[in-house]
């Protein structure tokens, strides 16, 4: 686990989307082409702009993302489709993109697309909550599919409202179809972009708590090749010594 710690968002996005670079020209220089996962929410807007920008054939990327409210028309703005298509497909134009609806035609398809090669990076957010993509606290650990339905807690669909993607917790969708932790765990390589003070108690409590469903970013420690991009605001709680590793050893770089 490395962990990289810098003054603000945009330099975070900056650096973590020169990391996802590399990994994809790689994958790229490797076998012809990259597949990658997509976070959303808006703590990887920087991460995302930066990366459009990069210097990367995107004909030869191609993109799946994480979730999805179930029942949610893709026209609406907390659509993770249409920030998708907004933040990325539209700019990037990637050789593939495949979206979750929520269905379960939909969801039986992208299991089966997700798990024919490997996926190379997973660019993964960490939620208020410590989720990852909707896997809320206890999360489902247990599970080997890659794509479940689930419900919202109330801490999930609060953050949903902060950040202006709903008028009210009423409107949030109770539901959503999220990809699991174990499918998440089988990306080649693991970016998490998590700046901002309201993600501070997440980012102390993963950092400093063996892994446990009740704090489902955890989980991320078991990878062997995760980074953690944070912000000084999102690092504010976390106490060095108090770093609880899951991997043999890991890095912390505040600059």
């Amino acid at each position: 686990m490395d962990i990289f710690v810098y003054p603000n968002a945009d330099q975070l996005g900056e650096a973590a989307a020169s990391q996802a670079t590399r990994i994809i020209q790689d994958a790229i220089r490797r076998r012809g082409r990259a597949r990658i996962l997509l976070a959303t929410g808006a703590s990887q807007f920087t991460t995302l702009a930066a990366l459009t920008r990069q210097d990367i054939p995107w004909h030869l990327v191609e993109m799946f993302h994480l979730d999805e409210y179930v029942g949610l028309p893709d026209t609406h703005r907390a659509s993770f489709r249409k920030y998708l298509r907004e933040r990325f497909i539209d700019i990037a134009n990637p050789g593939k993109a495949h979206l979750v609806d929520g269905t379960p035609e939909n969801m039986a398809a992208l299991t089966d697309a997700v798990r024919s090669e490997p996926i190379d990076l997973g660019i993964i957010g960490i939620g208020e909550n410590a989720h990852i993509a909707f896997n809320d606290p206890p999360a489902d650990f247990d599970s080997k599919e890659a794509f479940i339905y689930v419900h919202l807690d109330d801490r999930c669909k609060a953050q949903q409202v902060g950040e202006k993607w709903f008028d009210s917790m009423e409107e949030v969708p109770d539901r959503a179809v999220t990809m699991t932790a174990h499918q998440i765990l089988q990306c080649e390589r693991i970016v998490s972009s998590v700046p901002f003070a309201v993600k501070a108690d997440a980012v102390r409590d993963t950092l400093q708590n063996p892994v446990t469903n009740q704090i489902p970013a955890t989980i991320l420690k078991n990878h062997p090749h995760f980074t953690l991009y944070l912000d000084t605001a999102s690092y504010a709680k976390v106490e060095p010594d108090k770093i609880v590793c899951e991997q043999p050893n890991h890095t912390l770089t505040v600059l």
